[in-house]
């Protein structure tokens, strides 16, 4: 059974953090009003300024993936959003603050509504945490051997060349009851870009996210990662991303969106130099199943090595067609 509302009320719901849903897929539908977005952040980060406010001032969850979906979807000058995303010299974010300072004097429903205030975020646009619940992320290894905590997965502590097994929450976590909601009215579920254990699978291993997924009647959309991350996603292809994602969330993708496009060797070295932890350009093979695998050039044209937002907004816009 398919959904016939008509263009104006086509709702999309974004699943991811970090920077890459945001600048990739967010900035990118913004430019299309007549869409209704709902984007659901990942929320136990551990590291950096988010995660060291949530341990600070015990507030459970980070609220570092939140504030960079709130900056994208709003409508503010860019010299405000540059000074809400303004980082110390001590590495504290002044959004980081704001949001922290917000959820601990009026609780995270009153957090929404500011910052939808004070960044101007449409009406149609909705955030929505994962999770509110306190739990870390762990990974098990090919070794046994268990890795606690999103930073020390994300930028790894242990040995780079055993293989993650698997990850899981300790302890469970629930989901945040109107994200499931807007799971459920969704037309399209877009999933990802970003990293494959520390963001996505974060997520979908929040308790009821990815049971509301399968059951919606949506269209299911992964976007992959444009390259491999060291002690993450080593030698990691299209179809390893795909079967990993797809492994946590319970069910097959409908589709899967992947870039093709090859890039100079210089370009990647200089990406690299910033991003140490950045391996290679994800490989795909050309006998993947073209009515599952869409592979398109998908890549910026210059700078660094990032998914162009008109792109993958076309494409993600004509995946929503009734």
């Amino acid at each position: 059974m398919t959904h016939t509302y008509p263009e104006q009320s086509r709702r999309i719901v974004c699943l991811g953090g970090g920077n890459a849903i945001p600048k990739a897929v967010l900035e990118g539908l913004k430019k299309h009003p007549e869409i209704k977005i709902s984007a659901i952040s990942a929320m136990l980060d551990s590291g950096g300024s988010a995660g060291r406010e949530r341990e600070l001032f015990k507030t459970k969850v980070a609220f570092g993936d939140i504030r960079r979906a709130a900056l994208a979807l709003s409508n503010v000058s860019a010299k405000d959003k540059e000074r809400f995303a303004y980082r110390f010299e001590n590495g504290q974010v002044m959004a980081n603050i704001y949001c922290t300072t917000c959820a601990i004097t009026d609780g995270v429903e009153e957090l929404l509504a500011d910052l939808r205030e004070d960044l101007k975020i449409p009406q149609n646009y909705q955030l929505f945490p994962a999770t509110l619940d306190d739990a870390a992320l762990c990974a098990k290894l090919d070794n046994g051997e268990i890795v606690r905590g999103e930073t020390n997965i994300d930028v790894p502590k242990h040995n780079i060349y055993l293989k993650i097994n698997k990850v899981f929450l300790e302890p469970e976590a629930r989901a945040y009851g109107p994200a499931l909601k807007a799971i459920q009215e969704a037309d399209l579920i877009v999933i990802g870009p970003g990293d494959l254990y520390s963001s996505l699978a974060q997520i979908l291993l929040v308790k009821g996210i990815s049971e509301a997924v399968r059951k919606s009647r949506a269209k299911k959309v992964y976007i992959c990662n444009l390259m491999t991350k060291r002690g993450e996603t080593d030698n990691f292809s299209v179809l390893d991303f795909t079967f990993e994602i797809e492994r946590y969330l319970g069910q097959e993708v409908d589709r899967v969106v992947f870039n093709r496009n090859k890039s100079s060797a210089i370009r990647i070295a200089n990406y690299k130099k910033e991003h140490p932890e950045l391996l290679e350009l994800v490989k795909f093979s050309e006998i993947l199943d073209k009515g599952k695998f869409i592979g398109e050039s998908i890549l910026t044209d210059s700078g660094p090595i990032a998914h162009h937002p008109d792109k993958l907004a076309k494409i993600i816009l004509n995946l929503c067609k009734p």
